[in-house]
């Protein structure tokens, strides 16, 4: 493995650490700063807030790393990053609360540049193993996130946001002192008119063709802002969970995720196909979604955890699926039209998970998974109809030289 990767997903594992720090704790914060027992609908609003920045973000930040480099706009936003988690720390109130999750969601829009910067350095047949180590490390992060954010939490709910900005400075000087640039910026002058968050969906929609893998990015970010939206009210509502253990379960996943990420994207791809592959994602997560709901005690959610190995491998297949869409000129453009639609659905689906689990709450909190798995469903017939061509150019017709 190259240096670049390695300093990449070193920086991922660390940004995915001071992202899940904050899970465990963040039902609890708003109780103490809101008076509310039920926060469900808290959760929802700081969560699409968050998405709301990404979606204006990822795409403009996307377009200014095909411009200006990626290694730039990383360096900017890690160290917004850094800043924004100590404004956290120290937030009296919900609305500074709100702000500074605002900030947290523009700083947070540079995963399309790092999905850019692996396109970049990685060969076609080997962008299917990296996409999965890329979510494997993000998976690692969320094993020790969750976990330190419980710990931390339970002695001070303030704690998580200071851990987080010591690790996002720690990103920064990672990312400045040894991650190199990736692709030679392209020096060309900066329209202004592309920083518009919603031209890139104008130009997706006016290439037919992606919709449906653009669809499935949209369906695939809606279903996991459930975890994030309602796993630590569902722990605490159903199991009694403290900071402690929603951690614990948080982390319990991050290690089914990372493995299945690290070695098996590759292999089930080259034996499989990347079509089969996702369908047998969803089939995985599926079938443990539905243990879930009806599960009565814990070890239940721990002994079903493995259930999700499967479930980890379709996110790298339909990554890897999604690069041959278009040409390498517009790999940051169409990386940011994705990131695009992922934070769109991160807008509605938490505010649609927190609203149903409102409802549920004191009947079946488990319920919520049900949900997700009805969301899941909706997504197959589209990747039945997934293309395999060449990658188009600006016309939407195949590219005439190959992007190997």
């Amino acid at each position: 493995m190259t240096k670049s990767l390695i300093v990449i997903f070193t920086a991922i594992v660390l940004d995915a650490v001071g992202i899940g720090l904050i899970f465990p704790i963040l039902p609890s914060l708003l109780k103490d700063v809101t008076h509310a027992d039920n926060v469900a609908p808290y959760i929802g609003i700081m969560t699409a807030l968050y998405a709301v920045m990404q979606f204006i973000f990822a795409p403009v930040l996307g377009a200014l790393s095909d411009r200006l480099g990626r290694r730039p706009v990383l360096l900017i936003s890690l160290g917004g990053a850094a800043i924004n988690y100590l404004f956290l720390a120290f937030a009296p109130n919900l609305w500074m609360l709100l702000l500074g999750r605002a900030i947290a969601g523009l700083t947070s829009a540079n995963m399309s540049v790092a999905t850019a910067y692996i396109t970049d350095i990685s060969p076609e047949d080997k962008r299917a193993r990296r996409f999965g180590l890329f979510n494997a490390m993000f998976g690692i992060g969320f094993i020790i996130g969750p976990v330190l954010g419980g710990v931390l939490g339970d002695q001070w709910l303030r704690l998580p946001f200071i851990a987080a900005a010591a690790l996002n400075g720690c990103n920064l000087l990672l990312a400045f002192f040894i991650l190199p640039e990736s692709r030679p910026p392209s020096r060309e002058k900066i329209d202004l008119s592309a920083l518009n968050p919603l031209r890139p969906l104008r130009w997706v929609l006016s290439m037919k063709s992606l919709l449906p893998i653009v669809t499935i990015f949209f369906i695939f970010s809606a279903t996991g802002e459930a975890y994030g939206t309602c796993w630590a009210l569902w722990g605490n509502d159903t199991f009694q969970w403290n900071g402690l253990w929603v951690g614990l379960s948080l982390g319990t996943f991050g290690v089914c995720q990372a493995l299945a990420q690290a070695f098996l994207p590759g292999p089930a791809v080259k034996r499989f196909g990347e079509r089969a592959t996702i369908l047998t994602g969803i089939a995985g997560v599926c079938t443990a979604l539905i243990v879930m709901a009806f599960a009565s005690e814990s070890w239940m959610i721990f002994a079903i955890m493995p259930v999700f190995v499967l479930g980890g491998i379709g996110a790298p297949a339909l990554q890897s699926l999604a690069t041959r869409q278009v040409d390498e000129d517009q790999q940051g453009q169409f990386q940011g039209v994705l990131a695009s639609a992922v934070s769109l659905a991160s807008i509605v689906s938490p505010l649609a998970f927190s609203s149903f689990y409102f409802v549920v709450r004191e009947q079946w909190p488990g319920g919520i998974w049900l949900t997700v798995v009805i969301v899941y469903v909706i997504a197959v017939p589209l990747v039945l109809g997934l293309r395999y061509g060449q990658p188009l150019c600006d016309s939407g017709q195949p590219a005439s030289s190959s992007t190997t």
